[in-house]
């Protein structure tokens, strides 16, 4: 048996192979894990035997991954989607039941196979991947959507239903009284934790993460982020509730603070990292041999499964008054099985209700509905678009509309994200008497917008057609106003394509990515850190009776010069990491002593600028008056001041000291 070292080790190394011939193929990293878990589990190479080490572990990811989801759906929220998640949320569990247990007393006429098995069965096959695909909706943009919110509704009823499921499958064959007395006690369970965690959370973990903030402490911070996410995960956990559930719940209690930004960043790391292991130890369950052994029962319980649950959901989608397109999209990224599901599985067999090979074989289907999951959802469009007659259609009236609101204007900005940044910038515009069209993928907001008379349509930015019908080639400018690099990007990609000299301002919460965007094509990259800084200088200069005007030459100054006088400052303990970033740039001080490799030497000799490090200052006999000139020759006990990241400022102070 492999040491717990050398087991992380394989995974570890496994997991680095696996997602970066993924990458390389430009296929989801997720692929790459489960395939990777196949490969070196116990039932291929057995490079890792092992699986229930990790299995614990690995299941942190998925907690880490609902508390990210739950920052994104506030109470509020929650609220206004109650009718996807209570109606097609129980919709869809009830129905693929009903289906299953249908399709059993067909299979019951040929072969023995009891309604208690058909139950079990439909339970299990019930779930979605409740990782998988809110992973791939995260990363393509798409929680907001029509279909990511219904497809985010029946996830979060999958999540409630496990429990009543673990019960009913324990309890089959045994006392009907029996059973409905736990069906009780879990009801009153699941309505008391909710009502505790979310009413009286609410008030008390705000007021508590204000009195964490005020102590400065960012071990402290990351200390009570762990242990309000694992605490009510163990919460929920106890009362009979999945984990997951309890760490969604956290993520909506902090959504509600304002500290959702940094928590955002901060719990990042954990959750990718465990996520993957997650996927690794799921691919281990897979047995190659049974494959081979029965393909044609593995490939009904892979495709059987796919289809019904498609099918269903989809009806149950328009029946609930979705559009054709959405409706598709929904039911394909819901069709696959869940890892939820393998717990219910596994009780299944632990019970006895299924036969030992029948359910292996319904264990490989359901993993290969995983593996095809991400290629369904990453061409959910396409299919949409192939099957929906008149998908095209709806396409165009929503173009449409976009295009109605800008066909009369020209010389408009194009507003992307109409969030409280983006409504701040309208007003502005709407006074200087400049038009304006904004694109938001929030339906509500888009609906309370537009029926003030705002001009804001629902769109995603990053879509070519988007941007078209906008109005990109009338336009004046654009105006990225969310604070998501990799979307501004594909924003900026478009822009590009379309219309390459076409001015485009993008917002950033730092500095960190200015040069990635600007090489992208952002015309101007405002950082709010920087601005907000700038600002308040600005203020206080005013205050301490410099002339106004000499204080907006300075301000124009910085920003004339895209922020690089700004571009670094000193780090402290109490800012370590701020932004979620190490590879920020920085200020330092290095002091020459008089056996310092530096002295004498002029800056044009040492070239630290192939270093990638600018000096900014020299200080000399207590006063910070050289000019920092290539001519510039050094002396000992000079001070001087570089900016760079923090391996350049490393190598250059080396270079000054004589230790490279």
């Amino acid at each position: 048996m492999a040491s717990p070292l050398e087991l992380t080790l394989v995974l570890l190394f496994a997991a680095c192979v696996g997602v970066v011939l993924f990458r390389i193929l430009h296929l989801p990293p997720m692929l790459g894990y489960l395939s990777v878990g196949i490969v070196i589990g116990p039932h291929a190479l057995g490079l890792a035997a092992d699986s229930q080490r990790v299995q614990y572990l690995a299941e942190f990811g998925v907690v880490f991954l609902m508390f990210s989801i739950g920052i994104e759906f506030s109470l509020p929220k929650l609220k206004s989607m109650r009718r996807v998640v209570l109606g097609l949320g129980v919709s869809q569990v009830l129905g693929t039941l009903f289906v299953a247990v249908g399709l059993g007393a067909v299979v019951n006429l040929f072969w023995s196979f009891s309604w208690q098995a058909s139950v079990a069965l439909g339970g299990a096959l019930a779930m979605s991947s409740t990782a998988i695909v809110t992973k791939m909706l995260a990363e393509r943009l798409e929680l907001e959507t029509e279909h990511g919110r219904n497809i985010m509704g029946v996830l979060l009823f999958q999540d409630l239903a496990v429990v009543p499921l673990l019960i009913v499958i324990s309890a089959l064959g045994g006392n009907s009284k029996a059973l409905v007395l736990a069906l009780s006690l879990a009801a009153l369970k699941i309505t008391g934790a909710l009502t505790l965690l979310l009413w009286v959370g609410q008030k008390l973990v705000g007021r508590w993460f204000h009195i964490v903030a005020a102590r400065r402490s960012q071990e402290l911070f990351m200390l009570n982020l762990l242990l309000l996410t694992l605490g009510l995960a163990y919460i929920t956990e106890h009362l009979g509730l999945s984990m997951a559930l309890g760490a969604f719940i956290a993520g909506m209690l902090i959504a509600e603070t304002p500290f959702r930004h940094q928590v955002e960043d901060d719990i990042k790391p954990f959750r990718d990292v465990l996520l993957g292991l997650f996927f690794i130890t799921t691919g281990m369950l897979l047995d190659p041999a049974i494959v081979m052994k029965q393909p044609l029962l593995v490939l009904l319980f892979f495709v059987g499964p796919l289809v019904v649950k498609f099918t269903l959901i989809a009806g149950l989608a328009r029946l609930f008054g979705s559009p054709p397109g959405t409706a598709i999209r929904t039911g394909l990224g819901l069709a696959q099985a869940g890892e939820f599901g393998f717990v219910l599985l596994n009780l299944v067999i632990d019970r006895q209700l299924l036969d030992p090979s029948l359910s292996q074989a319904v264990l490989a289907g359901m993993l290969l509905s995983m593996l095809c999951a991400p290629f369904l959802i990453i061409n959910a469009d396409r299919i949409a678009l192939r099957f929906v007659a008149n998908e095209w259609m709806m396409q165009s009236l929503q173009m449409t509309k976009i295009a109605t609101q800008s066909i009369k204007t020209s010389g408009h900005v194009i507003i992307c994200g109409y969030g409280r940044c983006g409504q701040n910038l309208a007003r502005m515009l709407e006074q200087e008497g400049i038009g304006y069209v904004a694109l938001d993928l929030d339906p509500d907001r888009v609906m309370e917008a537009a029926s003030s008379g705002e001009t804001v349509v629902f769109g995603d930015a990053a879509r070519r057609e988007a941007l078209v019908a906008a109005g990109i080639h009338r336009a004046a400018g654009i105006v990225v106003t969310y604070d998501s690099t990799p979307a501004a990007l594909k924003v900026l990609a478009q822009v590009q394509a379309l219309e390459p000299t076409l001015p485009v301002v993008v917002r950033t919460v730092d500095d960190t990515h200015i040069d990635d965007l600007i090489a992208a094509g952002a015309t101007e990259v405002v950082p709010e850190i920087v601005e907000g800084s700038l600002m308040l200088a600005s203020h206080a200069l005013v205050l301490m009776g410099v002339p106004m005007r000499r204080v907006l030459r300075r301000v124009a100054q910085a920003r004339n010069e895209r922020y690089s006088l700004l571009r670094g400052y000193f780090h402290g303990f109490d800012d370590e990491d701020e932004g979620g970033e190490r590879e920020q740039v920085r200020l330092q001080s290095v002091p020459l002593s008089l056996n310092a490799d530096a002295v004498g030497r002029t800056l044009g000799e040492l070239r630290l600028d192939k270093l990638g490090v600018t000096v900014t200052a020299i200080r000399r006999h207590g006063i910070r008056g050289v000019e920092p000139v290539s001519e510039t020759r050094l002396m000992a006990e000079d001070i001087v001041v570089l900016r760079g990241l923090p391996e350049k400022l490393m190598a250059a102070e080396h270079r000054l000291l004589g230790r490279e």
